[in-house]
Formats: C-alpha cells, structure tokens, sequence
C-alpha cells in the first residue's frame, strides 16, 4: 500500500510542480514581485494536487468537508514553509538568477515531504494506513 500510494504521490507531485514552476515563471517575466508569484504557483498545484491525491493516490473520492479543511490546513501551513524557503534560499544566494530554480526546487522539496506526511497520516487517513507494516 505505501509503495503504491508514494508512487501515484509522485506522479501526482511532479504534475503539481510542472504546474506550479509554470506559472511561478510567468507570473515572474510579467514583473509580479517573487513572493506573490511563489504563492500563485503554489496554490494553482495545490488545487490540482487535492483532487488527484483525493481520488487517485489515496483513493477517498468520498471525502468530505473535514478533509477537505484538513487538506487546506496542511497546505496553507507548507504555503508559509514554501514560500519562505523559497525567499530564504535566494537571499543566501544573493538573488543570483539560478537561485531562483534552485530556491524553487528546495522549496518544493521540503513541503513536498512535509505534504505526503501529512496526506497520508492524517487528511487521507484510513484503516489500512494505521497498521504497522502495511507497506
């Protein structure tokens, strides 16, 4: 069950990350300051990501409003976390032009684990999940 469900997790994060650089990048060659545009980005994957994560990778297509509000929690919490990463990388490199893909990338790493950790233990959560060794 881990396997598949970090596989479909993958699958659905790579898309969110397409989505999310592509208008991330966009919204930087139409001058919009580099925070808004993070948080554009971010938030465009993030609706993508809790309908496929919902109905594909963890198989909940009956999920409701709480999970749906756990969902947003989770997200709006790695949001913060993206976001200032992002920031945080690119003022250590000085705003070099590669800091930007590389303040991109750690961002995105860094909620991506946090996002499939709080996905699969607590939004998504099922019985299966809370066995030990379900792997």
């Amino acid at each position: 069950m881990l396997t598949r469900q970090l596989q479909r997790f993958l699958i659905v994060g790579v898309t969110t990350v397409a989505i999310d650089f592509a208008i991330y990048q966009l919204l930087l060659l139409l001058d919009i300051p580099t925070a808004p545009a993070k948080g554009v980005g971010f938030i465009a994957g993030t609706l993508f990501a809790y309908f496929a994560n919902k109905l594909w990778t963890f198989d909940r297509a009956e999920a409701g409003r709480n999970v749906f509000m756990m969902f947003l929690a989770l997200y709006v919490s790695t949001l913060a976390i993206n976001v200032g990463v992002n920031s945080g990388v690119i003022a250590l490199l000085g705003g070099r032009e590669f800091a930007f893909v590389l303040g991109f990338l750690v961002a995105t790493g860094t909620s991506a684990i946090l996002n499939f950790v709080g996905m699969r233990s607590i939004v998504f959560r099922s019985r299966q999940n809370q066995t030990v060794g379900d792997g």
